[in-house]
């Protein structure tokens, strides 16, 4: 799900607004493409079809345009209000904005945001926010709603006339305007105690409790969290207030401290032995042999009291399993991602980002790089991410660094941040993910990556690569075996080259060759097109695919023995068929390629008995 806003505009003289509207809430601009000529950051064809995949990713949308427009494209696509995103309606002049959905989920105070802005006028129509300014249903960052079923039942009666009565500490309650007495008739109720919800009335629970999580290397994730999930029991704790779960920096890679926070769905955050050495005189079971181990003296108790700060306090000791350990702290004020203590487990998001262009590549791919606080990228592919770089960290290296990039990304993402690095085509397939697991492979000695690095998560994200995209635009030459090589021989001997491109042309398997040339490597592609032609006809279809995916896009069948090494480039991929791909034309001029598997001589299918077409194997 991306977060920033997409502005929705139908016309031209819509494009000032949206502009000023995507430049104070970091959107995106969205243009019907046939009535602008301008450039945006995404054009679309289809209005309804647009909105509707915004709206099921989950992306905020204000649209300027009508709002009874916006309500009927949008109308089969409403389901449950609590995971609706906020959509808001803009009147091309800025005269009017109106929130039309999620509006508890931020469409109201966007709304307002949005008014203030264009000097209009938020339209808010939701009962609570117009009498209270408050949204019972949706508390703050760092508050839950244990009772939810309520909520409609409470705001009605509050709506009505009947007054309430606040138990427990909750500014943002407090502060509302909500019709609060001492005898109030309606109880919101504010506490981190497992207590029951009021009958007539709201339970909130703060998350400003902490778990301080300590265990063996490679501990059990289920042993860990039963004994936090007992702590909190005997200590008559809400588990709905847990806010966040800490431990030493060490074990910012174990899996069973991640399990807990994953349980509670609250970050996990880290802390060096240094700092939580500073707690000691704080700590109740200091221990001699925790010091020799680590070089602190406590490490739950520790972690639990550096996260809660000196006005907070240890409301539960250590406890202790077979190979865990864990302690509660309680902090002055709840935790949200404003004010959260050390450091994350740094995130390296390996992604494939395609050729570059925007429907080539996968809303996975779009969502890490969206939430990455960092990118790392040869220059050219950064550009290519366009508005998706905003607001991010750019980190260009130069083709032929491809180390350095990698152990940058990786050094990066061990102080804790969120770092894509981005590869154009698919990560894997000649590109950065092997070299991310090799540095790790070979990571001990004085070269070798920092004990951060080491610990960081890692996640690889596919995409498009040149092999795929050029068999798509010139047909179906990948219908039977194929396999890829690289005629660069910077990293792999040329013997070694050659010796594979015989064994391909001898097994009959298509081939796409990558780094097919250089500015000063021209020899390479001539000789296993000779070689290739000792097994195949000199008829045999070739693709030539340029700049795929972007401007400037070529694509080029030419017969083998007709092939010219000046005619194919470094941005160029060569697919050379099997003695079995052809071409086809199509009626209106174009020929395809591709490579038959035969199901034309298979009984039963399409070309045997019309009407009949079967599938099988892995072809579907």
């Amino acid at each position: 799900m991306t977060t920033s806003p997409a502005i929705i505009i139908l016309s031209e003289a819509a494009l000032p607004i949206a502009r000023r509207i995507a430049r104070a809430t970091g959107g995106e601009v969205h243009g019907l493409a046939r009535r602008i000529t301008e450039t945006v950051d995404v054009t679309f064809t289809d209005v309804g079809s647009h909105l509707a995949i915004q709206f099921l990713d989950g992306r905020p949308m204000i649209a300027v345009m009508a709002a009874g427009a916006v309500i009927r494209l949008l109308a089969p696509h409403l389901s449950d209000k609590m995971s609706e995103p906020p959509v808001i309606a803009v009147a091309e002049d800025g005269s009017a904005v109106v929130p039309l959905l999620g509006g508890h989920h931020g469409a109201n105070d966007l709304a307002r945001e949005i008014a203030d802005l264009v000097e209009g006028f938020a339209a808010i129509t939701t009962a609570g926010d117009v009498k209270f300014g408050i949204a019972l249903d949706q508390p703050p960052e760092g508050w839950v709603l244990a009772n939810p079923e309520n909520a409609k039942q409470v705001m009605a009666d509050l709506v009505a006339g009947k007054s309430a009565r606040l138990e427990g500490e909750a500014g943002w309650l407090a502060g509302s305007g909500l019709p609060l007495s001492a005898d109030g008739e309606v109880v919101l109720l504010a506490s981190d105690k497992a207590v029951t919800s009021p009958v007539n009335g709201l339970l909130y629970h703060p998350k400003n409790l902490v778990l301080g999580i300590g265990c063996e290397r490679g501990a059990g994730g289920d042993e860990a969290l039963a004994l936090a999930l007992e702590s909190l029991e005997q200590t008559g704790l809400s588990p709905a207030s847990v806010g966040l779960v800490t431990s030493i920096d060490v074990k910012a890679d174990e899996a069973a401290v991640h399990h807990v926070a994953s349980h509670f769905g609250c970050p996990a955050r880290f802390f060096d032995a240094a700092t939580l050495e500073v707690e000691t005189p704080r700590l109740k079971h200091p221990s001699d042999i925790v010091f020799a181990e680590v070089g602190c003296h406590g490490v739950s108790e520790g972690a639990a009291l550096v996260a809660v700060g000196p006005s907070g306090e240890l409301i539960a000791e250590k406890r202790k399993s077979r190979r865990a350990t864990c302690a509660i702290g309680r902090a002055p004020e709840p935790f949200t991602r404003a004010n959260l203590p050390g450091r994350a487990r740094g995130k390296l998001m390996v992604v494939g980002i395609g050729p570059g262009s925007d429907g080539w590549r996968s809303p996975e791919v779009s969502q890490m790089v969206a939430t990455s606080t960092d990118l790392v990228g040869y220059s050219l592919y950064l550009d290519l991410l366009g508005p998706l770089t905003k607001g991010k960290a750019r980190h260009d290296f130069d083709l032929g660094k491809e180390e350095a990039r990698v152990r940058h990304a990786m050094e990066l993402a061990g102080e804790g941040k969120s770092v894509a690095l981005v590869c154009s085509g698919d990560a894997g397939i000649y590109a950065m993910a092997t070299l991310v697991f090799e540095l790790l492979d070979k990571s001990d000695g004085p070269e070798g990556l920092t004990a951060e690095a080491r610990r960081i998560e890692i996640a690889v994200s596919p995409g498009i690569s040149a092999l795929q995209a050029a068999a798509a635009r010139a047909g179906a030459p990948l219908g039977h075996d194929f396999c890829t090589i690289s005629l660069s021989d910077l990293l792999t001997p040329w013997d070694d080259i050659k010796r594979r491109v015989t064994a391909a042309g001898e097994g009959d398997f298509v081939i796409a060759f990558y780094n097919p040339v250089s500015k000063k490597r021209r020899t390479q592609l001539a000789w296993a097109r000779d070689k290739l032609l000792e097994h195949r006809p000199a008829s045999t279809p070739v693709i030539l695919a340029t700049n795929l995916g972007r401007e400037g896009e070529l694509i080029r069948i030419v017969p083998l023995g007709a092939l010219n090494v000046d005619d194919v480039d470094m941005l160029t991929v060569v697919v050379v068929g099997s003695s079995n791909s052809t071409t086809v034309a199509t009626g209106d001029g174009k020929n395809w390629v591709y490579t038959p598997r035969g199901y034309a001589r298979k009984e039963g299918t399409v070309m045997t008995h019309v009407g009949t077409q079967t599938v099988s194997g892995d072809a579907a």
